[in-house]
């Protein structure tokens, strides 16, 4: 088994309440996309609420969603990413989210069995947005190696 394994967050803000008509198709998505996830190589973990998703939980906001996951391998989570059914819903994201001008996406390596906190999370996305790519916070542009450190 490997030490370490990378951990992602992603937010977004949202056009609009999950139940209204501007979000029901990506709502209608959800579970097929995640079932699709967890059934991909390499996942591992991803938060998750008592209705199998993780949009009522809202760390950051009223307006954001998160998506916060555990993957093998940075190889595995690119393939589920932009090459799944995935990426036809990714590709459809201004449909029913704001474009944002900072990082949404920021990538980190956990110890394996770790599953990393909404807390944690934000603080790597803010580590990201203050001081750019590192071993600490990156994105897919760059993967850095993971450290003990």
């Amino acid at each position: 088994m490997a030490a370490f394994h990378l951990a992602q967050l992603n937010v977004g803000i949202t056009k609009g309440p999950m139940d209204s008509p501007i979000m029901a198709e990506f709502a209608n998505n959800l579970d097929r996309i995640n079932a699709l996830a967890e059934a991909s190589p390499g996942f591992v973990w991803r938060l998750q609420d008592e209705d199998g998703n993780a949009t009522a939980l809202r760390p950051f906001d009223d307006d954001t969603l998160v998506n916060l996951s555990v993957w093998e391998s940075a190889d595995a989570l690119k393939a589920y990413v932009y090459q799944s059914a995935h990426a036809d819903i990714m590709k459809r994201r201004r449909e029913w989210f704001i474009k944002m001008f900072k990082a949404h996406l920021v990538l980190w390596w956990v110890p394996a069995g770790h599953r990393p906190s909404t807390d944690e999370a934000r603080d790597r996305l803010e580590h990201l947005h203050t001081h750019g790519p590192s071993p600490h916070a990156f994105t897919f542009a760059k993967i850095y190696e993971p450290t003990t450190a």
